[in-house]
């Protein structure tokens, strides 16, 4: 089933993009905020969404595929999208499911097409994995759950979307919610960030692939209400939890930078040669 957020008079948007959900609502998520959906149109549209999936906003429209449950754009719509987003994932993006594989063939479609991708958390990963990067288990401390600050590259390429944003930040916090990582990124992306525990936060490749580790779309009840979902299923331990929460009081991420700089790279437009 597609989901649709358009204009509501329903007429032909400028730009339209395809969310690739890759985890399923959690209870809190769909009770907050109807579903995942709503969180990323909310973020990374120029509207606000809403429980009726109305974005308000003539400028764009927003469509959804559970491509968790093997739902994708047909290979004849693709060309209708000026850019795609996959979302992050409770599953492994190095696993051999047949949706994980078919997620990475039409990743690879994209980019040939020079699309513009932009992954989240697992999205990141399987974007690395699909254009011949290495993906793994943390190799330092296991999960990573809270806000964590990164380091942004001295020397940027020279994107559009980053020069869109002009003055960039020599550290960003972020709300992290991941236990495996980029390894190592493909032949031809540029590390744009990194932290003490994760040697790839976020890579480009030119203007039309961007992949972030972090969760710029999360607001702090939706980390509060993972973290406790984590702590029930025994995935993380209480007194890991009680940390986070801790955390979570004392600080929070740079959450309108992270949004901005999506936006940016979903909506500027590329400089071709």
């Amino acid at each position: 089933m597609k989901i649709v957020a358009a204009d509501q008079q329903g007429r032909r948007s400028r730009r339209r993009y395809a969310l690739l959900l890759a985890a399923r609502d959690s209870e809190y998520v769909l009770k907050a905020y109807g579903g995942y959906f709503n969180v990323f149109v909310s973020a990374f549209g120029c509207g606000t969404g809403d429980g009726d999936g109305e974005s308000g906003e003539e400028e764009e429209a927003w469509d959804m595929f559970r491509a968790v449950d093997g739902e994708l754009p047909a290979e004849e719509d693709l060309d209708g999208y000026d850019g795609f987003v996959i979302s992050g994932s409770p599953y492994d993006a190095y696993a051999d499911e047949r949706w994980i594989l078919r997620l990475c063939l039409l990743v690879q479609d994209l980019v040939a097409a020079r699309k513009r991708v932009l992954g989240i958390c697992f999205g990141h990963q399987v974007i690395c994995r699909a254009l011949g990067g290495r993906v793994g288990k943390a190799r330092v401390g296991g999960w990573d759950i809270g806000i964590r600050e990164v380091t942004m590259a001295a020397t940027l390429p020279p994107c559009r979307f980053l020069h869109a944003l002009q003055d960039l930040p020599t550290y960003a916090k972020i709300t992290e919610c991941h236990q495996d990582e980029v390894w190592e990124a493909p032949v031809g992306a540029e590390v744009l960030a990194w932290s003490e525990k994760t040697g790839v936060e976020m890579f480009c490749v030119g203007d039309h692939v961007l992949g972030i580790q972090g969760h710029p779309e999360y607001t702090a009840d939706i980390l509060l209400s993972l973290v406790d979902r984590l702590s029930s299923t025994h995935s993380i331990t209480e007194s890991f939890a009680e940390g986070v929460k801790r955390q979570l009081e004392a600080t929070g991420p740079d959450r309108e930078f992270w949004l901005k700089l999506c936006r940016s790279f979903l909506k500027t437009e590329e400089l071709l040669n």
